[in-house]
């Protein structure tokens, strides 16, 4: 079913019943505005419920994609629906980390429901004392360790990773086994 043909949808506003009381006994009139009615009824509902359309939360399932689209979230549709619904909330709060070991940490708790250990070389640093040695070159490489709680792809880990990290990072992903697995390290 669609928003588009409702069946049996009621018009709150029917056209007959603001007709001149001239057409109010109109046979015709009243048939051919209450077919009007049935066409306008889904609109007039969808606009009645906007606030709703704009809330992750609230809104249709077949309107999350559009609203993921606005907002950048870029959803899988094999996803549970709650999982899309909490990615198109936290998108805006996600691309404003976006870069950061944080923000990538979030992107992959969010995805794969998994905490990762997320290994940078660094590169820089401070110091209160002057002349403090500097900060050992930058390997340019990011390792991310996932434990994840169920079966995950390594290419989609991979693509998330790649897809949250600086372009100027090479990206390594490892995938451990999970915490009760017998004989994985605690």
């Amino acid at each position: 079913m669609t928003r588009a043909a409702v069946p049996g949808l009621p018009s709150r506003y029917p056209i007959g019943a603001q007709l001149p009381a001239l057409y109010a006994d109109d046979d015709f009139a009243q048939r051919f505005t209450a077919g009007l009615d049935t066409v306008l009824a889904p609109v007039l509902s969808t606009l009645d419920n906007l606030p709703a359309y704009f809330d992750p939360a609230l809104t249709p399932e077949d309107f999350l994609p559009w609203l993921s689209s606005w907002v950048g979230a870029g959803i899988d549709p094999s996803w549970p629906v709650e999982q899309r619904r909490a990615a198109v909330a936290r998108a805006v709060e996600l691309h404003r980390r976006r870069g950061t070991r944080q923000g990538l940490a979030d992107m992959l708790r969010l995805c794969f429901g998994a905490e990762a250990e997320i290994v940078d070389s660094g590169g820089a640093s401070w110091s209160r004392e002057p002349d403090s040695p500097l900060p050992p070159a930058p390997t340019g490489e990011l390792l991310v360790r996932l434990r994840p709680a169920r079966p995950v792809d390594e290419s989609r880990v991979l693509a998330v990773v790649r897809a949250s990290c600086p372009a100027h990072l090479t990206c390594r992903v490892e995938i451990l086994p999970p915490h009760d697995t017998p004989g994985s390290p605690t």
